[in-house]
C-alpha cells in the first residue's frame, strides 16, 4: 500500500511542473520532494518520472499514480469537510487567506481585536494575492476582492469599494503649479494604458513606468515618479499620498468574506466571519472613499 503522503509529492510535482514548484507548495525543500518520490517508486515498483535534463517528466505509471492521488485527495478533503462541519467547539484553528496590503492597512487591527475577544481560537493567516483553493482545505475562510466570487463559496459582501488616482504630495504640487504639465502615469502590466476618464482630463500624458504589483506601484508613487489608480482604502490611508484633483472615483471590486458551504456552520468559522464582516462594514467610508473631502 503506497503512503498517501508520498503520493502528495508525486501529485504536486506534476501539478506544479517540477520539483521546485512542488517544494514551494508543500513547504519543504527540493531534496525532500525527490526523496518522497523515490519512496513512492520503490513501494510501487515502477518508475514514476523520467529524470531529464529539463526536469522531471511523468511516465505512464506516474500519470496513473497522479490519477489515484487525485482520488485520494478528494476522499481526504471530503472526510475533512465531513468531520470539520460537525465540530461545534468555539476553539481551535481558523486558517484565513487575505491580500497582503489589506492585512497591513485594515485587517491586522481587526484580527487583533478578534484574538483578544476569542483567545481559544488560533488564527493562521496566509497573506497572498493568489486565490487559494478552499475546497482543498488550503484555508477555512477567504477575504477576497472580487466582482463575482466563486459560486461554490458561501459568504457575504462586507464592503463596496471605489478607487481613485493618487500621487505624492510633491508631485501634486508640481501639477497644480502648471496645469499644462505632462501627467506621468504608472500602469500595471495587465492594463492596456490610461483609462479614458483620465485621458479626457489629462490629454498631455505618458506612461512613465509599468509594474506588476501594487506594492511596487505604491513605492513608485511615493517616490514621485507619477500617478496611478488604486483602491481608496490604500491611497487614503497612506499619509505620503494624495488624490489627484479633478477626477472622480472609479468602480472597484467589492470585499467579500467567504468559506465553503460545509464549513459555514462551524462555530469558530461562523464567529470569525461575522466578526470580520461587521468590522469591515463599519469601515465602509474608508473603502468607498467618502470619508475624504477632495477640494
Amino acid at each position: 500500500m503506497t503512503d498517501w503522503s508520498d503520493l502528495k509529492y508525486v501529485l504536486e510535482t506534476v501539478r506544479q511542473g517540477g520539483l521546485s514548484g512542488a517544494a514551494r507548495v508543500l513547504g519543504v525543500n527540493h531534496a525532500t520532494v525527490s526523496r518522497r518520490i523515490s519512496a513512492a517508486e520503490q513501494t510501487l515498483g515502477a518508475l514514476l518520472f523520467d529524470r531529464l535534463p529539463g526536469g522531471y517528466a511523468p511516465t505512464e505509471a506516474g500519470l496513473d499514480a497522479v490519477r489515484a492521488a487525485e482520488r485520494m485527495e478528494e476522499a481526504d478533503v471530503e472526510l475533512s469537510l465531513l468531520i470539520g462541519s460537525r465540530d461545534r467547539a468555539l476553539s481551535g484553528r481558523v486558517t484565513v487567506t487575505a491580500p497582503q496590503l489589506m492585512i497591513e492597512r485594515v485587517l491586522a487591527d481587526i484580527f487583533a481585536d478578534f484574538c483578544q475577544l476569542h483567545p481559544e481560537i488560533e488564527l493562521r493567516v496566509l497573506a497572498t494575492n493568489e486565490p487559494l483553493n478552499l475546497s482543498r482545505r488550503e484555508a477555512d475562510v477567504a477575504i477576497r476582492i472580487s466582482d463575482a466570487p466563486t459560486e461554490t463559496l458561501f459568504g457575504t459582501r462586507a464592503a463596496d469599494q471605489r478607487a481613485a488616482v493618487f500621487t505624492s504630495h510633491d508631485y501634486a504640487d508640481k501639477l497644480r503649479a502648471d496645469p499644462n504639465n505632462q501627467l506621468d502615469w504608472i500602469r500595471f502590466l495587465h492594463w492596456p494604458g490610461l483609462p479614458e476618464e483620465i485621458r479626457s482630463v489629462w490629454p498631455n500624458q505618458r506612461v512613465a513606468l509599468a509594474v506588476d504589483d501594487m506594492v511596487a506601484a505604491i513605492g513608485a508613487v511615493r517616490a514621485g515618479i507619477g500617478a496611478t489608480r488604486m483602491p481608496c482604502f490604500l491611497g487614503d490611508s497612506d499619509p505620503q499620498l494624495t488624490r489627484l484633483a479633478g477626477l472622480s472615483t472609479f468602480a472597484y471590486p467589492s470585499v467579500w468574506v467567504l468559506t465553503l458551504a460545509d464549513l459555514r456552520r462551524v462555530p469558530r468559522n461562523e464567529t470569525f466571519m461575522q466578526f470580520v464582516s461587521a468590522k469591515l462594514r463599519k469601515r465602509q467610508k474608508l473603502f468607498d472613499g467618502s470619508n475624504i473631502i477632495v477640494d
